[in-house]
């Protein structure tokens, strides 16, 4: 003890506390920390309120163990380490406080659920009544306390411009190792070992990387042609949203290599679509961090008197794939097993789950942020609304399974991948095995309702249904006049097209 009391008396120190943002590289809490001069100890705390809310996963906290044990790979050059603790952030930092003077913490803005939100209220009375000193960094062109989105497109474009942050240590402020290992004494350490056979993307910027460059490399030539099939999307898209997500990579460093690369190549239009995506993704998290309430009610007030009657029985086969139409089933049972989905096929499973089913979509919430392994909130809930139709300033959109497949998986190649009741099925059947005959069936040996069930709903009626529904809503006097405030609020005006 006489040697941690040693500690305190002569050192104060800086910590860098690592969460949606790890990496080395273009992480301005980390360079922000390194040019105080203090000392810095980088720590992740695995937060055991997190680890059991409802909107995370197993998934979710193996990638950032894959991400975590990639970080220290690298610190390894550094003689450093970090600081991991399966605890909650106050505990820790009371606990170093024993041994240290914390002068500073610096950290990135996290545009988080509301359990965040007051996890963070709590530190900065924390900090406040401790003396220290809580720097928050903009996270990747998502700026706090806007009161509308004018100029945000600029703001966001020179933010992206800016240059790389690159990480260095040439004076050793770092922890060695020996003194992280020391201070692990003092705390419950969770271990960083995650299953070896599984679908899920392994989590890491050294992975990161390795899509990164193969995108670019070759895969991004198919990026259009490709991005709303379910089978190919898993090669011609960039894959990287978990990486971003979690930031093993930041939005800049992406956003810069595309730039860089697109007056390389002669193949610009997909570059294009792929960085309009880049500004298209920090759009939706702004648009969350200034209107948070999201999370728990549609962003359109005049929504909230919408009610729909809850069937556990249509939410359970939505969640196991059992509905009866094959291409949702599909989508649904590889979302479980991989934990990725392209764009379209999201759209569809919330589109067929609020609008066919019509249940409500924050019953959707939870298992969805469970599955997708890109889990971010900022994305997650505007997108949720948008697909459910009750923003009232977007076009309702209620996609056809049957039209999607056809057109998306012609062969049923994806759907009889992830439904293997279906693989001996001629394909014309694959898409609709409802249409059988009983002779059909005999013939195929493949019995509707015990191999492969019958559809739960009528597609033709319940697509009516809520089509009528929901087209009459937008003529209520609240959806109007809430339609011109969220225009106000979250149009960003006219888009800049070109990046050349």
């Amino acid at each position: 003890m006489k040697k941690y009391d040693s500690m305190k008396n002569n050192n104060k120190i800086t910590i860098v506390w690592l969460k949606r943002d790890l990496r080395l590289h273009d992480n301005e809490a980390l360079t922000n920390a390194m040019n105080t001069g203090n000392r810095v100890l980088l720590i992740y705390v695995l937060e055991e309120s997190l680890m059991n809310d409802p909107h995370y996963s197993d998934r979710h906290f193996n990638f950032i163990r894959e991400s975590l044990a990639d970080l220290n790979k690298s610190l390894k050059t550094y003689d450093s380490k970090i600081l991991i603790v399966q605890s909650e952030v106050i505990p820790v930092l009371n606990k170093l406080l024993d041994c240290y003077r914390i002068e500073s913490i610096f950290s990135h803005q996290e545009t988080g659920i509301l359990s965040t939100y007051f996890r963070d209220q709590s530190l900065k009375r924390f900090c406040k009544n401790n003396m220290i000193e809580w720097q928050e960094n903009v996270n990747n062109g998502v700026f706090r306390g806007l009161k509308n989105r004018k100029g945000w497109a600029l703001k966001w474009k020179d933010y992206m411009l800016n240059p790389i942050l690159f990480f260095t240590d040439p004076q050793k402020q770092l922890f060695s190792i020996d003194e992280v290992n020391q201070l692990e004494k003092r705390f419950i350490i969770p271990s960083l070992s995650t299953p070896e056979n599984t679908l899920f993307q392994k989590g890491g910027t050294s992975m990161a990387e390795k899509y990164l460059r193969t995108f670019f490399e070759s895969r991004y030539k198919n990026y259009m042609l490709h991005i709303s099939k379910p089978l190919l999307s898993r090669k011609g898209c960039s894959r990287l949203s978990p990486y971003m997500a979690w930031g093993n990579l930041s939005i800049r460093q992406v956003f810069q290599k595309a730039l860089k690369f697109r007056s390389q190549t002669e193949f610009k239009k997909p570059l294009d679509a792929f960085i309009s995506r880049l500004q298209w993704q920090s759009h939706f998290i702004q648009k969350f961090e200034m209107e948070d309430t999201m999370e728990f009610l549609s962003l359109n007030k005049g929504y909230h008197k919408l009610k729909k009657e809850i069937s556990d029985e249509y939410q359970e086969a939505w969640r196991l794939g059992k509905t009866g139409y094959p291409l949702v089933d599909a989508c649904m049972r590889c979302l479980n097993e991989t934990g990725y989905l392209n764009f379209r096929m999201r759209a569809l499973v919330v589109s067929f789950f609020t609008h066919n089913l019509w249940q409500p979509w924050q019953d959707a919430t939870k298992h969805l942020s469970q599955m997708f392994l890109d889990f971010e909130p900022g994305i997650h809930y505007p997108q949720l609304q948008m697909q459910a139709g009750e923003t009232g300033i977007n076009m309702i959109r209620i996609y056809n399974p049957v039209k999607n497949s056809l057109e998306h998986d012609p062969d049923a190649v994806f759907i009889k991948k992830w439904i293997p009741e279906l693989r001996n099925l001629d394909v014309h059947f694959a898409h609709e095995p409802y249409k059988m005959t009983r002779i059909e069936q005999v013939l195929h040996e493949f019995e509707l309702g015990k191999d492969y069930p019958h559809p739960i709903v009528e597609l033709q009626r319940s697509r009516k249904r809520a089509s009528d529904i929901l087209w009459e809503m937008k003529k209520d006097q609240k959806v109007r006049e809430e339609n011109f405030r969220i225009l106000e609020k979250h149009t960003i005006g006219r888009r800049t097209s070109s990046f050349s």
